[in-house]
């Protein structure tokens, strides 16, 4: 008896284009995060680029620290939303149900 096996199908994600609205617990935890892993890796990065004797190796340091403090400020732009609103306007559990009906 033989068997054969067959790969699963690869799946494709598709980037989100924009956001979501609402950022959930789970999402504040993870947004977190990495702002503290975006705001440590620019602070030693800035603390290295002054410790740095050859200017090449100091201007490297430097762009990787300005990369590390853009990420930063992105994150923050996602934490600048009305999440009260925006879960106030999702449809309710009981809703979805009632429409299903």
């Amino acid at each position: 008896m033989t068997s054969t096996m067959t790969q699963p199908a690869q799946q494709t994600q598709v980037p989100i284009p924009v956001p979501p609205r609402v950022i959930t617990t789970k999402d504040l935890l993870y947004l977190k995060d990495a702002l503290s892993w975006e705001l440590d890796a620019f602070k030693k990065f800035h603390f290295f680029a002054g410790q740095a004797v050859n200017p090449q190796i100091k201007q490297a340091l430097d762009k990787a620290g300005q990369m590390h403090q853009q990420h930063y400020q992105k994150l923050l732009t996602h934490l600048q939303v009305d999440n009260n609103t925006a879960m106030a306007n999702l449809p309710k559990p009981q809703q979805t149900q009632q429409n299903l009906q």
